[in-house]
């Protein structure tokens, strides 16, 4: 069954309209789009209209991180039994925020659970590039072989380096 998720406005619609026909893990649905007036709350306020509202929400999903931050808006959470994931480090940029959370949407939605409120923080932190060389010694020491020595049988040669393989 798919959960159904409150989505802020911090996140492009065409963007997420595009990206949901390609999972079915999730329902999101627009803040403002379940209620007009649900647009206008408090973070603690939004969560206890998802609450109370005649559909069953799972929770909320939104890129303002200050609500990790707010006592009021975590109590209420606890409360609620409701579901949040807050997509980090995405700065101001949406389009990284939308591709965070679906990154994460399939694992989050299998381990939401009604009876449990929940807290996602969504992160990617970009990692230093690794030498080729490191990555090789790397597949040598899984296969208990020399990384000189794979390199050595798999290395093409000058005549099949120089040749396109589209000529």
């Amino acid at each position: 069954m798919a959960r159904l998720f409150a989505l802020d406005q911090n996140f492009p619609q065409p963007i997420v309209k595009v990206l949901q026909d390609f999972q079915a893990d999730a329902e999101l649905v627009p803040v403002s789009a379940s209620d007009a007036r649900m647009a206008e709350l408090d973070d603690w306020q939004l969560l206890l209209a998802l609450h109370h509202h005649e559909r069953p929400w799972d929770g909320l999903i939104t890129t303002d991180s200050s609500i990790l931050f707010q006592p009021l808006e975590l109590s209420v959470l606890i409360q609620t039994r409701l579901t949040l994931v807050v997509a980090l480090e995405a700065g101001h940029n949406p389009v990284k925020a939308t591709g965070l959370l679906f990154a994460h949407l399939a694992g989050i939605c299998k381990r939401t659970r009604p009876d449990e409120a929940q807290l996602w923080r969504l992160q990617r932190r970009t990692q230093a590039h690794v030498a080729p060389w490191d990555q090789l010694k790397t597949v040598a020491e899984h296969q208990n072989a020399d990384a000189s020595g794979l390199f050595a049988a798999h290395r093409l040669n000058d005549e099949q380096l120089a040749a396109n393989p589209l000529a």
